[in-house]
């Protein structure tokens, strides 16, 4: 009795193998050919592009064009000098208005120096790669 308990019980086991391996020979090639979602940005024509390279080229990008806004402002102050015709209140009024230029240049400098400071950090961090 014991002898055949313990084959119905092995016959079980081999059953539940034997399903266990026919489900997943017949789902992985349906697993193969589902598609999750992962390629969804490339399925309809969006960058794959990590999302840290596309932080790192957009804020280069906008503090290029913050440096060209402050050199434009740089050679108004200039013109408005070299126009003034020795009138000191427009003098005054384009030294305002070069060093606000300068100014705002030396930010641009650090703010793009900090931030690729702190984008070389965590890339080193997480894929021990800098940009």
């Amino acid at each position: 009795m014991i002898y055949l308990n313990l084959i119905f019980c092995m016959n079980k086991i081999v059953k539940i193998v034997l399903v266990a391996l026919v489900f997943f020979a017949v789902a992985s090639p349906v697993a193969a050919q589902v598609n999750w979602g992962l390629s969804y940005a490339a399925d309809v024509g969006l960058g794959t592009a990590e999302i840290r390279d596309v932080a790192v080229t957009v804020i280069r990008t906008l503090l290029g064009l913050l440096g060209i806004v402050a050199l434009i402002i740089i050679l108004i102050g200039g013109f408005t000098w070299m126009t003034a015709a020795g009138n000191e209140e427009n003098i005054t009024k384009a030294k305002k208005t070069i060093t606000a230029g300068v100014t705002g240049l030396i930010i641009v400098f650090f703010s793009y120096a900090i931030v690729m400071f702190v984008f070389n950090v965590i890339g080193k961090s997480l894929t021990n790669s800098a940009w």
